[in-house]
């Protein structure tokens, strides 16, 4: 195996994913619906949720459309599923906000720092 990177389960990911989005005609609010919905059929872990966050945001989709998506659901995965859906995705945006506050307090330090070289 050619090794190019020094991380190709995620450039492989990250491909597979560019590729769908070319060859997929959904508006972008669809397609992270239907993303979704597959992740809570199959029980996905909060993990896969997260690399979801910010396509959602950039779609600007609603916690409402998400319900919507779970609650259309539920008939076909049931219950539980929907539920560990719904536990997942929280524990995804507590991720994804530790990070961002992480990144935030990252950035204000190196200011400071900054502006007491200066």
């Amino acid at each position: 195996m050619d090794k190019t990177s020094d991380t190709p389960v995620l450039d492989t990911l990250a491909a597979m994913t560019v590729d769908s989005l070319e060859r997929c005609g959904m508006d972008a609010n669809t397609l992270i619906l239907t993303r979704l919905a597959a992740l809570a059929a199959m029980d996905a872990p909060a993990i896969s949720y997260l690399a979801h966050i910010a396509p959602a945001m950039k779609a600007e989709l609603t916690a409402e459309q998400l319900q919507d998506v779970l609650v259309a659901i539920a008939p076909v995965v049931g219950t539980a599923r929907v539920m560990s859906a719904a536990t997942h995705i929280t524990e995804a945006l507590g991720i994804s906000i530790a990070v961002a506050e992480a990144e935030a307090q990252e950035m204000a330090e190196a200011e400071a720092r900054t502006r007491r070289m200066s």
